[in-house]
């Protein structure tokens, strides 16, 4: 291999790790994933990533996305949070996030949306039901479902991972 081709490797390789590891600070990795393979496969003519191996990883970033949204909806419509809470749940959450991003080395970012998420929708549900046992349920409720949704987010994100690699090294 020339340095070039050592290079893009290595950058495909830790694009791939962004990938996955952008997950919990809720950005899209399996479409990052995605990306990166439709690069790789473009810059060495599609001959280790073919369009079966793409049209694969397609399926599954799409799945990865829907699942996520529903896995954490169903978690949080499970335990009874109404539309103001998650709305409440999302603003909250981005701003705790922004509070939180320049401590704990950018880990802030994951704290900082889980906390204000459940903050927010804790003090939306509290002020709509005026009892505090159902509104933690909820808030709490949200938060699993949101753990869940990164969970089988995560799980897919590494198939594609090894789908991909598997394909370059086999």
């Amino acid at each position: 291999m020339t340095p070039w081709e050592i290079g893009g490797l290595t950058l495909f390789i830790v694009v791939l790790i962004f990938g996955i590891s952008s997950i919990p600070f809720g950005l899209p990795g399996t479409v990052i994933i995605l990306v990166d393979a439709i690069l790789y496969g473009f810059f060495t003519g599609f001959e280790k990533i073919g369009f079966k191996i793409l049209l694969l990883l397609l399926a599954l970033s799409a799945l990865a996305e829907v699942a996520d949204f529903v896995v954490g909806m169903a978690g949080a419509v499970k335990s009874g949070v109404s539309r103001r809470g998650l709305w409440a749940f999302f603003i909250g959450g981005s701003v705790g996030a922004l509070l939180m991003a320049p401590y704990l080395l950018g880990l802030g970012i994951i704290l900082g949306s889980f906390l204000g998420g459940f903050a927010a929708i804790l003090a939306v549900e509290l002020i709509d039901r005026n009892r505090l046992k159902p509104s933690l349920r909820a808030a709490w409720g949200a938060i699993l479902g949101r753990v869940a949704g990164i969970g089988v987010k995560g799980f897919l994100a590494l198939i594609m991972i090894i789908i991909t690699l598997t394909s370059i090294y086999s």
